[in-house]
């Protein structure tokens, strides 16, 4: 079955035939970057499609300018990350997960980007925050994360580490109104970096039979 060729006229693309190079990818930076936040599951894929276009970007050699455009909407976004949070908790929730995404997958020289930690840092810090864990879905937000990108950051900054767990730590223990999910799920994270970022077996069983029961 041969691959069809649609052309999308918002993306810049040219017909058939012309070159590649004459897409806008400052547009295309714009339009991954707004699906991400509308649509939680793309913004899980969003950092691998990133990634690519960048790749494929110096291999030619010429400006990055999609890496740039990416990391500029970034930077806006984390700016008016309050505004965001108040207006869709969705938004937000899609917006962390595609930054920490983002930091995963974007490298250089085989090191995380050094712009994008403490971005990420903020992020995490404000779902540690007393009205966050109120809400089952920030902290589950949360914990994801921190299985992805959390043995990434300590690296990076261990100390701001420190103090988000110790954060969790006061959270799980002294805060009134956490749902049995959210305290299961806190206790889990704070056990996991404990063990050094790996899940042990008998946590893994207890956890994993506490969720599905």
């Amino acid at each position: 079955m041969g691959i069809k060729h649609d052309s999308h006229p918002e993306l810049g693309e040219t017909p058939r035939g012309r070159d590649p190079s004459n897409v806008d990818l400052d547009k295309v930076a714009n339009i991954i970057v707004d699906q991400s936040l509308k649509d939680c599951v793309f913004s899980k894929e969003a950092g691998r499609i990133c990634y690519t276009i960048i790749q494929a970007e110096s291999k030619q050699g010429g400006q990055s300018i999609f890496r740039r455009s990416l990391l500029n909407r970034l930077q806006q976004e984390y700016k008016d990350r309050e505004d965001l949070r108040n207006r869709s908790l969705q938004a937000w929730i899609c917006y962390v997960t595609f930054i920490c995404n983002i930091f995963d997958y974007l490298k250089v020289n085989n090191m995380p980007m050094l712009a994008l930690v403490n971005p990420v840092y903020d992020c995490l810090f404000r779902l540690a925050q007393h009205d966050s864990l109120q809400k089952e879905e920030e902290v589950d937000c949360l914990v994801l994360q921190l299985h992805r990108v959390g043995e990434q950051l300590e690296k990076m900054n261990s100390q701001r580490m420190d103090e988000l767990f110790s954060l969790l730590r006061d959270g799980f223990l002294l805060q009134e109104g956490l749902s049995s999910l959210s305290q299961l799920l806190l206790l889990e994270i704070i056990e996991f970096r404990a063990a050094d970022w790996k899940m042990t077996d008998a946590a893994q069983k207890y956890y994993y039979s506490e969720v599905t029961d």
